[in-house]
């Protein structure tokens, strides 16, 4: 009964240590999203593929994401360094 008892215990660890680190990594991989499609927005202005006042507009949404996903990730705990 012991045996069953740490076994499930464990199992549960494991799997809530896997759910958060997935979950970090999907965070984290958001972020590094919009960072990227803020690079690529520059890159629009400056070719002239878009106009700057739109340009600017999306980098200033894609920056209150990222400020948003940085802080959901601090406040439940799943940030290191970012």
């Amino acid at each position: 009964m012991k045996k069953l008892i740490i076994s499930v215990g464990a199992l549960g660890v494991m799997s809530f240590t896997t759910n958060q680190l997935m979950n970090t990594y999907h965070l984290a991989s958001a972020i590094d999203t919009v960072q990227d499609m803020k690079e690529y927005m520059k890159e629009d202005i400056t070719q002239g593929v878009i106009e700057e006042v739109y340009g600017e507009y999306y980098i200033e949404m894609l920056q209150e994401t990222e400020k948003d996903l940085i802080e959901y990730m601090e406040e439940n705990r799943l940030i290191g360094d970012f």
